[in-house]
């Protein structure tokens, strides 16, 4: 709950403290990012803000019912629309076509970053889930990196939901709580966060308030 900003990961890189100690930091491009659509209970059921983040250079690629959306709003077209669940001062604070920046966040304030990790294709039970691997003695052969046994015999006669095995790694939603936001720099859009944070460089973020820590 709350409005947050979205942005796109720079990459990572390091700054010094005060006391010449050296902070990782994650560079993220945060804002400006557009209110474009206002729903209220009334008509929604549910309030929140959508926003959007970085706009479309060229127009003509945004189809037809996105580009009705945002003529509606009278915003210009933008790449990534996310929506924020509210309150409803925040829903009567906020107007279609207001500006939110990385300045509603300053140093020292606690964040939660939301993103999709990196994709890893089909992953063995090793590399997944941090298997040990079969024993590699006694003349055992092409075993070393299965998982072993997946279930029981008569009773149940199935594979437990939920069983560690091989398949698909990565590329899912990833939220991480609590990092530090070491800097602010309302010039060039961008904030330096503590520690490393979920997806590749280029990747789409959400920065939101924590909601279990705070300044």
């Amino acid at each position: 709950m709350g409005l947050g900003l979205i942005g796109k990961k720079l990459g990572m890189s390091q700054i010094f403290d005060e006391h010449g100690n050296i902070i990782p930091v994650t560079v993220i491009k945060a804002g400006p990012c557009t209110v474009v659509q206002k729903k209220t209970t009334i008509k929604e059921g549910y309030n929140a803000l959508q926003i959007g983040f970085e706009e479309i250079v060229k127009v003509q690629r945004v189809n037809k019912p996105l580009s009705g959306h945002f003529k509606k709003a009278s915003v210009a077209p933008t790449t990534v629309l996310k929506e924020f669940r509210v309150t409803e001062e925040d829903i009567d604070a906020n107007e279609v076509g207001a500006v939110h920046s990385v300045e509603m966040f300053e140093p020292g304030d606690y964040v939660d970053v939301v993103g999709t990790s990196k994709g890893k294709g089909f992953a063995g039970v090793m590399k997944r889930h941090n298997f040990g691997g079969a024993p590699a003695s006694h003349g055992a052969h092409e075993y070393f990196r299965h998982g072993g046994s997946i279930g029981q015999n008569m009773t149940p006669g199935r594979v437990m939901k939920g069983k560690k095995m091989p398949g698909h790694m990565g590329a899912r939603r990833v939220t991480v709580q609590n990092l530090k936001v070491i800097d602010v720099r309302g010039d060039t859009n961008v904030i330096l966060i503590e520690g490393a944070v979920p997806g590749p460089t280029t990747g789409y973020v959400v920065i939101k308030k924590a909601v279990k820590k705070q300044k």
